[in-house]
């Protein structure tokens, strides 16, 4: 695991993070050429502290706010969305790092700037054994596990009379393959490649439970009483996966304003496309959709964080309203990019052209499961309908 130079405390993070962001974007065709994020940008943010923000201040760690989260990632997706996904991944699956027993966390936690990938999709095995697991299988979507030092495997458990046990396993990547077949359209640069386990002992120490941690209960004594560890690890997602989407978002909007200061209009006596009357209607529509899901992502975080201060239960029907604000607020912002996607002329189909990128990488966030605006609008309106949710990812 590389270190960093990283600051002590995270006053002043976000501005660090700026100060990266023309390191950042200009890396960003390189990492969909190499469908990977580039070491030089992986090290420039683990020096500015963004992987410290979940890590335990017991360990070197911030413990930062959600805001300070969600305003440093979605700095870093305005300059790459697959930069911002991937940093949202592992900074995400710190935090459930923090949940694993405190003997894990001695393991995982050697340093402040560790890199913790994870998959939540259980297509691998766990066999009891004496001590623990042997677990084979293979993942995919780990994002960002090239650069990773830890992965968070899902696996589930079928040696009881009921149903599997879904189980979160850390394991060093050291002990897992990565095959090479993110070969996408989208979020190209997130090397969200298949990891897979082969006869790997993962002891009992390194076991998390997913349906007792969806519940609130996890095996952690120190960070068990902390109220920022109390947070529900699906909703943070929701929160995480809002800053890449309004960061894209802002992305589209800033590309466009630059752009039709210096272009015509095709076949038009338009010659500055800033001057037709289209293009205020086209750039005042995408900007009001990227401001409403920047409120959408506002109401999120002062749920949640108001809910951690005061130490208060989460109701079904909020928690399905985050999952709907998520997928909704998601959808504005990809309905902002194909808007100016679509303003800005074929000559916007070429790859140096930023837009076209982030036209792709908003429509991958858009499928990701968890955040796809339809089936949260299903969720959300199930509950408000009085019936069950049905699901437990709440």
């Amino acid at each position: 695991m590389a270190g960093s130079s990283a600051p002590r405390s995270d006053t002043d993070l976000v501005e660090r993070v700026r100060e990266r962001l023309p390191l950042v974007r200009s890396h960003s065709a390189s990492a969909e050429e190499r469908r990977r994020v580039t070491g030089e940008v992986v090290a420039a943010l683990s020096d500015a502290g963004i992987h410290r923000m979940n890590v335990p201040r017991h360990y070197g760690g911030y413990q930062s706010t959600l805001r300070t989260q969600i305003d440093a990632l979605s700095e870093v997706s305005t300059a790459c969305g697959s930069a911002g996904y991937v940093a949202m991944i592992q900074v995400g699956n710190a935090f459930i790092a923090a949940l694993f027993p405190d003997e894990a966390q001695d393991e995982i936690f050697t340093g402040p700037d560790v890199r913790v990938g994870g998959t939540l999709i259980p297509t691998s095995k766990a066999v009891p054994v004496d001590g623990g697991y042997v677990v084979n299988g293979n993942s995919p979507f780990a994002t960002g596990c090239q650069d990773a030092d830890w992965h968070l495997l899902t696996a589930l458990d079928h040696s009881g009379d009921g149903p599997p046990k879904m189980l979160w396993l850390a394991i060093p990547m050291t002990d897992l393959e990565v095959l090479d077949d993110w070969n996408v359209t989208g979020l190209v640069g997130s090397g969200s490649n298949t990891v897979v386990a082969r006869d790997v002992h993962v002891p009992a120490h390194r076991v998390l439970p997913v349906e007792p941690l969806l519940a609130g209960s996890f095996p952690s004594r120190r960070n068990g009483a902390d109220p920022f560890y109390r947070m529900p690890v699906l909703l943070l997602f929701c929160a995480w996966a809002a800053a890449n989407a309004v960061g894209m978002g802002r992305a589209a909007l800033a590309e466009f304003e630059e752009r039709i200061h210096r272009r015509g209009i095709t076949y038009t006596f338009y010659e500055r496309q800033h001057e037709a009357p289209v293009t205020h209607l086209q750039f005042a529509e995408a900007a009001m959709k990227v401001s409403s899901a920047e409120l959408l992502a506002d109401d999120m975080v002062a749920l949640i964080e108001s809910k951690a201060r005061d130490a208060q239960p989460y109701t079904t029907q909020e928690r399905a309203r985050v999952r709907a604000q998520c997928g909704y607020l998601t959808r504005l912002c990809k309905e902002a990019a194909d808007l100016i996607g679509s303003a800005s002329g074929a000559s916007a189909l070429h790859r140096e052209v930023p837009i076209q990128r982030i036209v792709r990488d908003l429509n991958a966030l858009s499928v990701h499961s968890f955040v796809n605006p339809a089936a949260n609008l299903e969720l959300y309106g199930r509950v408000l309908s009085g019936l069950d949710a049905n699901t437990p990812f709440l």
